[in-house]
């Protein structure tokens, strides 16, 4: 295929060559997600914003169809469901998600513990809830592929998981994989976030954070690919030193990286600031350097 053909101005971007083989690439590989989600994906991905600094959605979608016409590209057939609908609704609290009896002990004396994938519009609006009134970093709608997990046992719900995109440029986890630009813009959806972790504030049972961790690396490969296509090869946290040391992760084998530079690129010539934040990732593939640089 000739660059000729991939390049064009729209909406007052040009798509290069690069930006065109990188969205070919998300819409292959993230096949299960809709119109509208792989427009917020790819725009993440470009860091394509408006002057505000919000994603350039429309303008994303009607370039996607654009590639369509030109044959370089096929999109999933349009869906029902209207675009944004309950994207910023935010989970009220009610009685379902009051705290309960205190749940003490160990792993093995609350019985198995288990992951339950939140899959259902029920289930979902249940976990959305839980983490909204007691995550700390409250609810945000996952945009693109993503996986949530109820933790349980015979004690009842215990916590929430979720998976979701990774980092779309971390400077250590970059240099830890080893890949070009090109390879990273290329695979970068075979590297997925642990962005929500929650043990509910009832819950203290010593060793279940860790022992969690360790049920979901070897379940989310499986889970991911028969909900998405495609199997994960690296996954990556980030843990607020004000607030947590991490020890979960280092005691389910994940390994620390060291510290984001609290600096992120909002929008050509903008920035914004957060506090730095420790990197942990676990791979779930012997060779996923060699997979993710190729």
């Amino acid at each position: 295929m000739r660059d000729e053909r991939k390049q064009l101005v729209h909406c007052g971007r040009t798509i290069g060559p690069e930006e065109v083989e990188a969205i070919q690439e998300t819409v292959s590989t993230c096949s299960g997600l809709s119109r509208f989600e792989l427009a917020f994906t790819i725009c993440e991905h470009l860091d394509w914003r408006t002057a505000s600094g919000s994603l350039k959605r429309d303008a994303c979608l009607k370039l996607l169809e654009k590639l369509e016409q030109q044959g370089l590209l096929k999109l999933p057939r349009k869906r029902t469901i209207a675009p944004g609908a309950g994207l910023k609704k935010q989970p009220k609290p009610t009685r379902r998600t009051e705290a309960t009896t205190a749940v003490k002990g160990s792993v093995a004396e609350i019985g198995p513990v288990r992951l339950a994938g939140a899959d259902s519009k029920d289930a979902a609006d249940l976990w959305n809830e839980y983490v909204s009134r007691y995550h700390y970093l409250g609810y945000t709608p996952p945009i693109g592929c993503f996986q949530r997990y109820f933790i349980e046992s015979e004690r009842g719900l215990l916590g929430c998981l979720l998976f979701c995109g990774a980092a779309k440029s971390l400077q250590e986890r970059d240099r830890f994989i080893g890949w070009s630009k090109d390879e990273r813009l290329r695979n970068l959806g075979f590297v997925i976030n642990n962005s929500r972790f929650l043990v509910f504030p009832w819950v203290q049972v010593k060793n279940l954070a860790s022992h969690t961790l360790g049920k979901a690396a070897r379940r989310i490969g499986d889970d991911w690919h028969k909900r998405w296509g495609y199997r994960p090869l690296l996954l990556e946290t980030f843990v607020d030193p004000e607030l947590y040391a991490g020890t979960c992760y280092l005691a389910a084998n994940w390994q620390y990286l060291g510290m984001t530079t609290g600096q992120g690129l909002a929008r050509r010539g903008k920035s914004y600031s957060t506090t730095p934040k420790k990197i942990f990732v676990k791979p779930l593939a012997g060779d996923f350097r060699g997979a993710l640089c190729s």
